[in-house]
């Protein structure tokens, strides 16, 4: 064994921290992206989101030429470019004179907004998609109703225990551990919110009568009894006997097994099953309960038809742009104990500047390339969409496939078709028989208008879905697919979507 010294040549990637931020930057949202300005603005002093009034803006085309950002690549090769050149940087900014820097201005011009002349873009009644809430609906009643403090305290309880469908959700929950909390009850309910557990039947009771009809409802027999005794049919009627002890061979319309045990005819089963046909199984049918970040969708570009062509513009709307504070910094640097700290902050901003300006380009960059790509269903539709993988727009823009999985996650695309993810336009490929292959959306599509067009008292079955997409549009796919395809709708299957009426 000895001790010696090696000289040893190797290659080894490094992230900077500088470019762990612009390929963060790269997939956040447009609010993230907003939320991320307003820190970087709170913890810089040499950035402000205020234009210099002396600003030059006849340099504003050469200055952006000389600040040209690049568009991050593939990742690997990327890094070892961005870590050849940050070195250079960090050498090159030690010696950078920084009140001539400040006098130059070079960094300071923010990119020009060139939206080709289209000034006019979609009213923002167009993005906007915030749902009714089921919740809102009910509270909004609530405050109506005359109830007295721990009365409406339950309610409360009871209304934020509402599940999807509008049913009263009592169950316990998963904890992390792999546990669960015990079941809860309306007396439980009461306790909490200081009722004595006597009134709960009757509040919830109250309840249940609110717009929409039979919502906090346990159960589907619960709901649809509420709503026969609101359309005034009496205990021991047919309709309320139905729903009370047949419900399981409704269900299945076995008309038939009712008839035998309730000893009435089928004409009168069939009259009962009519009515209760015209009841509501999910209260919460017209209303959808989101989260509040997703109320507002404001999308990342606009693509607007200009004759024939398709423009693609961004949409800086709403996204501060950043410039240096010339008057502060000047000050600063008078400071000689200051100026180390202001050279790195200016560094720092130089870097977040250019890195949202490379974002917009690479975003800008591959919508175009979507455009160009997907041109048939801007102009018709969805029935038009094409298969399109990340390595199709990845080969044509020449990035890396994971660069194009964050330029596409939650930035949004206006389009005269409507709203859409980037992602949207992603789609797995259908054989055709003759003709090229159809994108699984497009499919989608196909499925669901041919259920929509079916005789609802003869509907289609997923194999004659198979047969039809065959010979109508030459779509070759397997009958496990389409009903794939049809749950991922929300499509029942056939035999549950027959309308005996």
């Amino acid at each position: 064994m000895e001790i010696k010294q090696q000289l040893r040549l190797s290659q080894q990637l490094v992230m900077t921290p500088q470019l762990q931020q612009a390929i963060r930057l790269l997939q956040l949202s447009r609010l993230e992206l907003i939320e991320e300005v307003r820190k970087e603005l709170d913890n810089n002093p040499v950035l402000s989101e205020d234009e210099p009034a002396d600003r030059n803006r006849a340099e504003s085309g050469d200055t952006r030429a000389n600040a040209e950002p690049r568009v991050i690549e593939d990742p690997g090769s990327y890094y070892q470019k961005a870590t050849e050149d940050q070195k250079q940087t960090e050498r090159a900014t030690r010696e950078v004179d920084w009140e001539k820097f400040l006098e130059n201005r070079t960094l300071q011009q923010s990119p020009t907004a060139n939206r080709g002349g289209f000034e006019e873009l979609p009213p923002i009644e167009q993005n906007l998609t915030k749902p009714r809430s089921l919740q809102d609906h009910l509270l909004w009643q609530l405050q109506m109703s005359d109830f007295m403090e721990a009365e409406r305290g339950f309610a409360e309880l009871v209304i934020g225990n509402l599940d999807d469908k509008g049913y009263l959700d009592l169950e316990g929950v998963e904890r992390p551990d792999g546990t669960r909390t015990p079941d809860l009850t309306i007396e439980d309910l009461a306790e909490e919110a200081g009722l004595h557990p006597d009134d709960a039947p009757l509040v919830l009771e109250m309840i249940q009568n609110f717009d929409p009809l039979g919502v906090a409802s346990r159960d589907l027999r619960e709901c649809l009894m509420i709503q026969a005794k609101v359309a005034g049919y009496e205990p021991g009627e047919t309709v309320t006997e139905i729903i009370k002890n047949h419900l399981q061979h409704l269900e299945k319309h076995n008309y038939q097994a009712i008839s035998r045990e309730m000893k009435i005819s089928l004409e009168d089963v069939y009259e009962a099953a009519k009515e209760i046909q015209d009841f509501e199984s999910r209260p919460a049918r017209n209303f959808t309960d989101q989260d509040e970040r997703t109320i507002g969708i404001t999308p990342d570009v606009y693509v607007i038809k200009d004759g024939s062509d398709f423009v693609v513009i961004d949409n800086d709307r709403g996204v501060q742009r950043l410039f240096i504070n010339e008057s502060l910094t000047k000050r600063m640097m008078k400071d000689p104990s200051a100026k180390e700290f202001i050279g790195e902050k200016l560094r720092n901003a130089q870097w977040l500047i250019r890195a949202i300006e490379q974002r917009r380009k690479t975003i800008i960059r591959v919508a175009e390339c979507i455009v160009e790509k997907q041109r048939e269903f801007f102009e018709r539709g969805v029935a038009c969409l094409k298969p399109m993988i990340l390595r199709d727009v990845a080969e044509a823009v020449g990035m890396h496939e994971s660069t194009i999985s964050r330029v596409t996650t939650n930035k949004y695309m206006h389009t005269p078709q409507g709203l859409f993810e980037l992602k949207y336009f992603f789609n797995s490929s259908i054989r055709r028989v003759a003709n090229e292959d159809i994108a699984s959306e497009s499919v989608k599509q196909a499925i669901k208008k041919l259920i929509e067009e079916e005789d609802k008292s003869n509907p289609i079955s997923d194999q004659q879905i198979v047969d039809r997409l065959e010979q109508t549009e030459g779509i070759k796919i397997a009958r496990r697919t389409v009903a794939k395809y049809r749950e991922m709708l929300g499509i029942l299957a056939s035999s549950k979507r027959k309308r005996m009426f």
